[in-house]
């Protein structure tokens, strides 16, 4: 056995040792030598696993440890359950709250129940929750800001076009003074919170763990399905509202692929959102809240200016949305967000 030089660690130093020697003797078999197998040593074999043990180990782990289908599963189970708490303390924990601060607070619990199983699916998994399309670092940074102003910019172009075809009317301001920015401000938080439960709930978790099962497109196609379901709770709301919603979703789900995080998204959800509500005072997804800007109407044929769904029932949404596509991919060529074999290599 070749001389070997030891060195000891003490307490974040390294020191020389007055009185550490080595081993004066070096002769095989001294220090070397493996010792025979005896009853101090334990020798384990494994246990051949059962037919039914193998077939129920092929349906729920892979090679990158539990299939991608049962953590979507695992992720839903724990949202759901956390839902119903939300409602039970909603229902009989803030009985004598207003309609609008219940609706405010459901909200944001629903943006804090989406993002709480995510957060435990990322210890789980070892990986970081910025994987999941919702970097903190960049958080409200330019992404988000570019969102923002695409999303005024493309509901303006549908108002417009509304208007000149004579089916939206401005009317008079229905605010005035500290009430008009009290207002304002308060649905730009609200739908601030909105966009980031729908967006992370339809494309965040959800987009990531089935990206890595069946692809990201195939996976799109599902949650902007599914993004369309979401209104259907929505009082006024059609089916060319439903069909309206999807479409957006699936425009979001290119916004993700090319930027490869839900900021941009966030940020454009929560603008048009507010435009909708407040600025221009239209139907949103059939729902027009109190506390508008404007006495603001729409009129003729439903097929043109939406009805009771508002500009998104409208034909010229789908119009802008195939303007938005064209131009937002020229905008962004590049495919950010990571390939199905790539999650797999994304863990800590």
């Amino acid at each position: 056995m070749s001389n070997r030089r030891v060195f000891y660690h003490g307490g974040g130093r390294i020191g020389k040792l007055p009185h550490m020697h080595e081993p004066r003797d070096s002769r095989p078999g001294k220090f070397d030598e493996v010792p025979p197998a005896s009853s101090s040593i334990t020798s384990f074999e494994l246990t051949k696993l059962s037919p039914f043990e193998e077939g129920m180990q092929k349906i729920f782990i892979g090679r990158d440890g539990l299939r991608p289908v049962w953590r979507l599963v695992l992720y839903l189970l724990i949202y759901r359950g956390l839902r119903f708490c939300l409602y039970v303390l909603i229902a009989y924990g803030l009985p004598d709250v207003s309609r609008l601060w219940l609706q405010t607070a459901a909200e944001l619990g629903l943006a804090i129940i989406v993002l709480a199983p995510a957060l435990l699916m990322a210890r789980i998994e070892n990986r970081a929750f910025g994987c999941y399309g919702l970097p903190v670092g960049k958080a409200f940074g330019r992404l988000f800001w570019v969102g923002a102003l695409w999303g005024m910019c493309s509901l303006t172009l549908l108002i417009l076009a509304l208007r000149a075809a004579h089916v939206f009317y401005f009317g008079t301001v229905a605010l005035h003074g500290v009430r008009l920015l009290k207002f304002g401000a308060f649905w730009a938080v609200f739908f601030l919170i909105v966009g980031f439960y729908e967006e992370f709930f339809t494309r965040g978790y959800t987009q990531f763990t089935l990206t890595q099962g069946v692809g990201f497109w195939p996976a799109a196609i599902l949650l902007s399905l599914g993004f369309g379901a979401l209104h259907l709770e929505n009082p006024g709301e059609n089916w060319v509202g439903i069909l309206a919603a999807m479409m957006i979703g699936f425009f979001f789900c290119l916004t993700l692929r090319r930027t490869g995080n839900l900021w941009f998204a966030i940020g454009f959800h929560a603008s048009w959102d507010w435009g909708e509500s407040y600025l221009y005072s239209v139907p949103n997804s059939g729902w027009t809240p109190p506390g508008h800007f404007l006495h603001s109407s729409l009129q003729g044929p439903r097929w043109l200016s939406g009805g009771s769904v508002g500009p998104e029932g409208s034909v010229f949404l789908f119009v802008l949305l195939a303007l938005l596509w064209l131009v937002f991919d020229r905008a962004y060529p590049e495919a950010k967000y990571p390939a199905a074999n790539e999650i797999a290599d994304s863990r800590l």
